[in-house]
This record gives structure tokens, C-alpha cells and sequence, in this order.
């Protein structure tokens, strides 16, 4: 009875324990059926199926004149999916009696395998039931239009189970032109696998308005790792917007070419050429090339935009202060002591040993005395060193440029309560040394001469282009109305004049003999190496001006490093040749332009712009029988405006009691809107609205006097 008993609490207890456990159990099961029942279906449906981003089509950059710079190209990746109804139905008779025939094209066309091996690929896929076989891979969009007419594949997906796959391969068609500006979208694959992009130049600057807005699409989880779409379920992405850039395809191929000829005469190190529309500031070329280690020269870097000691083109500040503050004349005399003069215990020399005496002032600034602007500065402004200083800053050269290129380096203009001021810092700062500007900012300079002293913002981009249509548009910005005096602005003037036109310029010899004249100046600094200093007799070449100089229309600069211990490295022997080479080219452009303008028409410019009421700019458009694009709707105002030279008529918003924007209306149109606001008017000059005193959408009052200016 005992043993009974000891085997019945035995198996009482088991019992007892697999209830227990049972209940246990049940519970785990109840918990995670209604307390974590939503998590575990959305991880169950995360691995069925899931949201994956769709890219947008990235904008397109062009130049001026509306060749492509920077543009994405669709590649397609090519999948069957033999899972598919249509392949499967009537036990595969849509695929066996059009496996034969696709194969043979597929092997045409390609011709990277026989017609057998196509179809045994095919069949072992169909076996499988392969849901995601990859059957091309990067094909082009005119390779993709010729695979959709093969046999199978032009019964569309449902029926093939073809499914292709889009992608985008970022491509500049010009190669190096203009390659580090313009910018590199190129992919790289970051730490954790993922493929990504680098953007340099206005491909990054302006990177959230060319990238668009990225779509999403349902996929579906199948054996091996792939997802596949659904279809029905995208949202498609928003492309991004086009960039219209100020660069002419033409002069940046003249200034890349006659920058590398040099480089590779010389073997230098690395240069940078840029061309500047004087009158709006739009920058028409900038070309930058650094040598690689095989010897080749490659747009690594925008120098264009980095800071560095300028030289002797800095002169052209100095002499600025030194007139302006009326403490010279150009016939004031100084003496050059033969090109050798000391300095609180250090001695400036100048670049050529000339032998020099007692000159005018104007004689030293042509023969680029780095004695002469030191002497003068020392003379004048050693007293009051911030007086001299206050010169620079009015030029802007202790900001950056605002060209709105990302990487560019901030320039030093040093004070007396700089760390590194010395007793030597001013005499120095004169010819171009203890500074530190970029190219660009030397050019505006040389611009703002050239432009009658207005110093205008350099910019790159023109307009952004949605769809076709102007959604921003750039204009010319004044930065400093007037840099200097009518007087001393002449006074430079006939100082590069000089330079380059009387034997006494370091340019004469240059543009001897030239069809047209040019205003510039030479540079020559020497440039330390690292810990190795000055020793290694490196030279930076430097010209800067403009052409024609007696109607500017460019202005220019040219800036080269050169190899240690190099042959030639006087500005007027390598950045000198570069500047007359592009000169000489555009001058003969615009020759061969101005000589045909008296019986030949060209293309309008992209910058016409008309505005007005919308019933009489659509008559006159019928009128003169010209095409036009319609995205006005029911406006009753409307502008005029050109799109890759095609005309465009858009809205004109008008809101009550706010400035409307009148420019580019009539005077009759400018009244009706301006008198019902009403304000009163006052009117200048003749012709269509140019200006207004009062800017668009700002509020307007009772009686407020607006004035508008025609021309």
C-alpha cells in the first residue's frame, strides 16, 4: 500500500506540474496574442512586405545658352518575375510559345551569348519559379525601348513578368569643362554599406533644389533577401528643379584650353582663369586644374575660391587708398633706391633688378615697384596703419565674395590688433603679402575699375527652372555703389592702362601690337613651402584686368603656382600669356558678332520681360503670329518671359492695398494698377516700367507716393 501510495503522490505532482505548465503556457500565448499582438504582426508584415524610398530625378544644370552641364541618365535593371499569373496560366503556354523567339532577339541584340544558352536560362528560372530573375543589368534608355518590342516582353508586365528597375547615373557631357564648379555627384559606399553621394561645387550648393522630393513604394518580401514591387502602391517622387548657370560653354572651353596650355608648358602646379561679365558680374568661365601625380591636370580643386597671398595685383588697393586719401599724384616722385630698400631690420626687394632711382608714382605701379608701395604706405599711413585698412574692408576684401560656392576660404586682412601684426606687416600688406584673398575676390576688384567703380556680386546661376518655367531668377547686385572718386577712379584706370600700353608697364611687350587695348596688372609672389619655407623659389603668376579698355566688357584673372625652381614665373610670362589668349579669342568673337549686328538678327536675349493685362499681351502675341506657353489660367495680369529662348506667359499676382510689381508694364497698365491702390504716382523717363521706388508686396498707405521709372 505504501509503494501504491508513494507512486500515486508521484504522479500527482507530475500532474499538478504539467497543468502548471500548461497554464503557463496559455497565458504566454493570451499575453502575446492581445499584449503584443500588434507588434508582432507589424514585424510580421515589416518582413512580408515593406516601404521603400523612391529617388527623384535630379535637375539638370545648364549653361547659359542651355547646353547640359551636369544631367542624370536613366539605367534599367532588367528582372522576370516566372511567378507571375500571366507566365503560369494554361500550364505555361504563353512562355513555351514565346521562349524560342525572345531568346533568338535577346541574342541579336546583345550578343554576349548564343540563342541556347538564353533559353536555358530562361527555362531554369521558369523551373524554379524564380520570383526576381535578373536578366540585364544598366541598360540605356534606348537599349530598354528596343528590349520592350521582344516577343513576351511587349505583352506587358502582367503577362511577362518582366519588371525593370530605373536608376540614375549622375554625367557631365562636357567632361572636364568647368568639372569642379559645376560639380561631382559621385557615389561611394559609406561605413555601413550603404551607397551614397558627394557633391562638390553647385551640385552641392544647390543640392535641396536639384535632389526633389523622394517618393515611396510597397514591395514584397520573397525567399532569398529580394522584395519585389507591388504595384498599385507608389508615390511617385517630385523631380528636382533645373539650374540655368551664367557660364558660356564656349568661353569656359577657351579658358580651360589656354590655362592647360600653359600648365602643361610649364609644368605647374595648379591655376585657376576666371572670365567676369563687367556690367552684371555674372561669372562667364572659371576653370580650375591641379597636376595629379602621373602628370596630368585634373579639376581637383576650386581655387578660384581659396584664399592665398596675392602679390603685386594688390597693388591696385594700395594705389587706391594712396589717391583717394589725396596723399599722391601720379607725378609725385619716389625713389626705388635700385629695387632694394630696408625696413625695420627686414629689406623689401622688387621682382626685377631694374636699378632704378627717383620715378612718378605712376611709373612704379607700371613697373610693379614692390619698393615704391611700400615706401608710399610707410610714408602715410605708418602713423594710422586702420586708415589704410579702412580702404580694404570698403572694398570688401575681408569678406567672402558671396558667390554662394560652398568651400570657399575665409580671407584674412590683418589689423594692429592682430596676433601676428608685426612692424613689417604694413609695408608688406602694399605688394600683396601677410594677406590673404582668393582670385575671385582680387577680380571683383579689377571688376568694379572696369565698372566705372560700381563693385558688383558675383554670381553663377541665372535662374532655377521648375518644369520649364522660372521659379527664381538672379539679377545683378550691387555690393559698393561707388569704390572711390570719379577723380581717383581715373587716376587707376590710367595706371593699368599704363601697364599694359607704355614701354614702362610690365605688360607692354605682351599685348604689343594687339587689335584692341587692355587695363590690367601683373603679379609675381613667392610662395613658402611648408616647414621648407622660401627656399624651394616657388613662384605664384598672377594677371588680372580687363579688355577692351576703352568699352570693358570682361574682366579677368589668371593665377598660377608654378614647380620649384622653375624657368619662367614672372606674371607677364605664364598668367600673362594665359589672359592675352583668352582676350584675343573673345575679342575676335565679339568682332565677328558686332560686324554681322548691322543685317543679322541673333536669338533674344533670355533677360526680355514684359507685363501687363492678359487680354492684350495674348493679342499681340497672336498678332505677330509667335508661339507661346500658357500658364496664366484666369489671371487677369500677366509677365512675358523667355525659357531656353521660348516665350512663357505666367500669372501676375495683384493684391489689394500691397505694391504690385509693374516692371516691364507700359504706362498705361502701371497707372490703372498703382492709381486704384491708390497712391499717387510720380513718373521719370519714357518707355516700359524699369524700376519702382516702392519694392513688390510691400504694404501700401493712403496717399503714399510711389515713383516709377521708364526707359
Amino acid at each position: 500500500m505504501e509503494v501504491k501510495r508513494d507512486i500515486l503522490w508521484r504522479v500527482y505532482v507530475c500532474f499538478l506540474c504539467i497543468v502548471i505548465f500548461s497554464l503557463i503556457i496559455l497565458g504566454r500565448v493570451i499575453y502575446i496574442q492581445h499584449g503584443q499582438g500588434d507588434y508582432w504582426i507589424a514585424q510580421a508584415k515589416e518582413q512580408q512586405q515593406r516601404v521603400v524610398p523612391i529617388e527623384a530625378e535630379r535637375g539638370t544644370i545648364y549653361s547659359e545658352d542651355g547646353s547640359m552641364l551636369s544631367t542624370s541618365i536613366p539605367f534599367f535593371d532588367i528582372y522576370i518575375d516566372f511567378g507571375a499569373d500571366g507566365l503560369r496560366e494554361k500550364n505555361g503556354k504563353r512562355f513555351k510559345d514565346n521562349v524560342d523567339s525572345l531568346s533568338i532577339r535577346l541574342s541579336g541584340f546583345f550578343k554576349d551569348q548564343s540563342s541556347v544558352d538564353y533559353k536555358r536560362q530562361l527555362h531554369t528560372g521558369y523551373r524554379k519559379k524564380d520570383r526576381y530573375f535578373l536578366l540585364k543589368r544598366n541598360l540605356s534608355f534606348q537599349q530598354y525601348k528596343v528590349l520592350r518590342t521582344f516577343p513576351l516582353i511587349r505583352q506587358g508586365r502582367n503577362k511577362s513578368g518582366f519588371i525593370a528597375e530605373v536608376k540614375s547615373k549622375r554625367l557631365n557631357p562636357f567632361g572636364l569643362l568647368a568639372n569642379r564648379t559645376i560639380g561631382l555627384s559621385r557615389e561611394f559606399i559609406d561605413s555601413e554599406g550603404k551607397v551614397k553621394n558627394t557633391n562638390v561645387g553647385l551640385e552641392k550648393t544647390y543640392d535641396n533644389l536639384l535632389k526633389g522630393e523622394t517618393g515611396s513604394r510597397l514591395v514584397r518580401y520573397l525567399a532569398g533577401g529580394v522584395y519585389v514591387p507591388v504595384e498599385g502602391y507608389e508615390i511617385e517622387p517630385e523631380n528636382g528643379n533645373d539650374i540655368i548657370s551664367t557660364i558660356d560653354v564656349n568661353i569656359q572651353d577657351i579658358a580651360e584650353n589656354a590655362l592647360l596650355r600653359m600648365m602643361n608648358e610649364n609644368e605647374c602646379a595648379f591655376g585657376t582663369c576666371i572670365v567676369m561679365e563687367v556690367k552684371t558680374g555674372k561669372i562667364k568661365a572659371i576653370a580650375n586644374l591641379g597636376r595629379r601625380t602621373n602628370g596630368t591636370y585634373w579639376e581637383d580643386l576650386n581655387y578660384a575660391i581659396r584664399a592665398s597671398e596675392p602679390g603685386s595685383t594688390f597693388k591696385l588697393a594700395t594705389m587706391l587708398a594712396l589717391l583717394e586719401d589725396k596723399h599722391v599724384t601720379l607725378t609725385d616722385r619716389v625713389n626705388l633706391e635700385g629695387g632694394k630698400w630696408q625696413v625695420n631690420r627686414r629689406t623689401v626687394y622688387d621682382s626685377e633688378h631694374h636699378g632704378l632711382q627717383e620715378v612718378t608714382v605712376k611709373q612704379a605701379f607700371e613697373h610693379s615697384s614692390n619698393v615704391g608701395m611700400a615706401k608710399l604706405t610707410m610714408n602715410h599711413y605708418a602713423k594710422n596703419p586702420l586708415q589704410f585698412i579702412d580702404h580694404l574692408k570698403k572694398l570688401n576684401l575681408h569678406k567672402l565674395s558671396g558667390i554662394g560656392l560652398l568651400g570657399e576660404t575665409s580671407p584674412i586682412i590683418k589689423t594692429p590688433k592682430s596676433k601676428t601684426w608685426s612692424a613689417t606687416s604694413l609695408p608688406w600688406m602694399s605688394f600683396g603679402y601677410e594677406v590673404l584673398v582668393s582670385p575671385l575676390q582680387t577680380l571683383m576688384l579689377y571688376n568694379a575699375v572696369a565698372n566705372d567703380g560700381a563693385m558688383l556680386k558675383p554670381y553663377l546661376v541665372s535662374a532655377v527652372q521648375k518644369a520649364g518655367l522660372v521659379v527664381q531668377k538672379n539679377e545683378p547686385e550691387i555690393l559698393e555703389q561707388q569704390i572711390c572718386s570719379e577723380e581717383t577712379l581715373g587716376q587707376l584706370k590710367e595706371c593699368l592702362y599704363g601697364v599694359c600700353n607704355e614701354e614702362d608697364g610690365t605688360g607692354f611687350t605682351l599685348f604689343k601690337g594687339s587689335p584692341y587695348k587692355v587695363a590690367g596688372k601683373t603679379g609675381t609672389a613667392l610662395v613658402a613651402n611648408g616647414n621648407r619655407g622660401y627656399s624651394d623659389h616657388i613662384y605664384q603668376s598672377s594677371f588680372a584686368g580687363y579688355f577692351p579698355a576703352n568699352n570693358p566688357r570682361y574682366s579677368c584673372i589668371v593665377v598660377i603656382k608654378n614647380k620649384p625652381f622653375a624657368k619662367k614665373y614672372y606674371g607677364a610670362l605664364v598668367a600673362g600669356p594665359v589672359f592675352k589668349e583668352v582676350a584675343d579669342k573673345l575679342y575676335a568673337m565679339n568682332a565677328e558678332k558686332d560686324s554681322h549686328s548691322s543685317y543679322a538678327l541673333g536669338k533674344d536675349s533670355s533677360a526680355y520681360y514684359y507685363s501687363g493685362a492678359t487680354d492684350d499681351l495674348k493679342k499681340v502675341m497672336s498678332a505677330l503670329q509667335i508661339d507661346y506657353k500658357d500658364s496664366v489660367n484666369k489671371n487677369d495680369w500677366s509677365r512675358l518671359y523667355a525659357v531656353n529662348y521660348n516665350p512663357v506667359l505666367n500669372m501676375q499676382p495683384v493684391q489689394k492695398d500691397f505694391m504690385p510689381d509693374v516692371k516691364g508694364m507700359g504706362l498705361k497698365d502701371a497707372l490703372y494698377l498703382l492709381e486704384n491702390a491708390p497712391v499717387k504716382v510720380v513718373i521719370k523717363g519714357r518707355g516700359k516700367v524699369k524700376a519702382q521706388s516702392v519694392a513688390p508686396g510691400s504694404a501700401l498707405s493712403k496717399n503714399q507716393t510711389v515713383t516709377i521709372e521708364l526707359k
